[in-house]
Parts: structure tokens; sequence; C-alpha cells
């Protein structure tokens, strides 16, 4: 038991690690997120009275797992609706904590030196989904201040094209230069 439970959390913060922050292309419409956050609602009371039948810590095992579904799934359709880059380490670290819940709710059926192990491994599992997060978070920030500099670069080479023109000519190069290159 121990070495199922311990593997799954390594698992599950193995999935973090690789998990890509992906942009979605739409948002959705406000009838959309109305009916994904209904249904996300619908999911998750039904999950919870499934719990209703287990007894002991496999309830509550149950109940950790459909609270952390619905955590991961709400954050999953803030990103989804907002496309941030921050909404979507957001969702990496509700999966982290969601994990790490419930491995530490599974480490509750063992005794002794085999529990403290247990939890030792949830929480390096739970630390290391974590710093992958900050890692994507800093990657992504980097990736911001990158981006900023070429669209730098390239208005100030499209800037420069337009000081061949003259008048109203030249100012409206310059005005279609900075929205293409989105400079103010």
């Amino acid at each position: 038991m121990k070495t199922t439970s311990t593997s799954r959390a390594l698992l599950l913060a193995g999935a973090f690690l690789l998990a890509p922050l992906v942009t979605q292309a739409a948002a959705p419409t406000k009838a959309e997120y109305a009916a994904a956050k209904a249904t996300i609602s619908a999911d998750y009371k039904a999950a919870k009275a499934a719990c209703d039948s287990l007894k002991a810590n496999a309830k509550d095992i149950c109940e950790e797992e459909a609270e952390a579904a619905e955590k991961n799934a709400r954050a999953e359709l803030e990103f989804s609706a907002s496309g941030k880059p921050a909404d979507g380490i957001k969702v990496q670290t509700v999966k982290a904590d969601g994990a790490y819940e419930v491995a530490k709710e599974r480490c509750d059926d063992l005794a002794g030196n085999a529990k403290d192990v247990c939890n030792k491994e949830a929480k390096a599992a739970h630390v290391t989904a974590l710093a992958a997060a900050k890692t994507s978070k800093a990657t992504a920030e980097a990736r911001a201040d990158s981006q900023e500099d070429v669209n730098k670069a390239n208005y100030k080479a499209a800037a420069e094209k337009c000081d061949a023109l003259a008048g109203d000519a030249k100012s409206s190069c310059i005005q279609s230069a900075k929205t293409a290159h989105g400079q103010r």
C-alpha cells in the first residue's frame, strides 16, 4: 500500500512538471463560462455524494479527491477565460496543492515509520511541483521581457523606415509602427 500511494504522489508531481502552459485560442463566452461553472459545481456535488457510501479514511480520500478536482477545474476555467500566464501558473499550483492534500490523506492509512516516509515523500513531490510552477512563472516573465525587447527593436526598425517619408505620411507610418509593435 505504501508503494502504491507513494508512486501515485510521485507520478502526480511528475505530471505537473511535464504539463506545459498552453493558452486557449478563444476565451469562453459569458454563457459558456457560467455553464462551465455550473457543471463544475454539479460535478463536485455528485463526486462528494459518491463519497457518502464510503467509511473512515477511504471517505476522507474520496472527499479530498473531489475537492481537488473542483479546484483544478475552476482554476483551469479561469485560465481558459483569461489566457494569462499567471493563471496558467495558478493552475499548476492548485493541482500541486490538491495532489498534496490527497497524498496526505492516503498516508493516513499507514502507521509508524511508513506513514512518516509517505508524508515526507508527499511533501517532496509537492515542493517539486511548486518549484516547477515557479520555474514556469520565471520563464513566462523572461519570455514577456524578451518579447518587449523584440517589439522595441522592431518598432525602431519600422520607425527608421518612416524617416524617408514626410508630413502626414510619416505621422501615419509612425503610428502604424507603434500599433504594430505595441508601443505607446
